[in-house]
């Protein structure tokens, strides 16, 4: 199956399937959290447990890390 194939097929994949394809790409990235990130994503979480109002979609989290990745 290639890379298109598999985006076709993204829509189709539970919410489960998705998070577990994601933890699983997360985990073949050598690429370690910078303590900046892990930070970011400690405080995010607690804020939305604290008001869950505050949540950030997992959109703006991924395009903001990605942005981080390339400088």
């Amino acid at each position: 199956m290639n890379l298109t194939q598999i985006l076709d097929e993204l829509p189709t994949f539970t919410l489960a399937e998705r998070q577990l394809l994601v933890r699983r790409a997360i985990e073949l990235d050598e690429q370690e959290i910078s303590p900046e990130d892990e930070a970011l994503v400690v405080t995010l979480l607690a804020a939305r447990r604290r008001d869950p109002s505050t949540a950030v979609s997992f959109e703006a989290i991924t395009t903001s890390l990605r942005s981080r990745l390339r400088k």
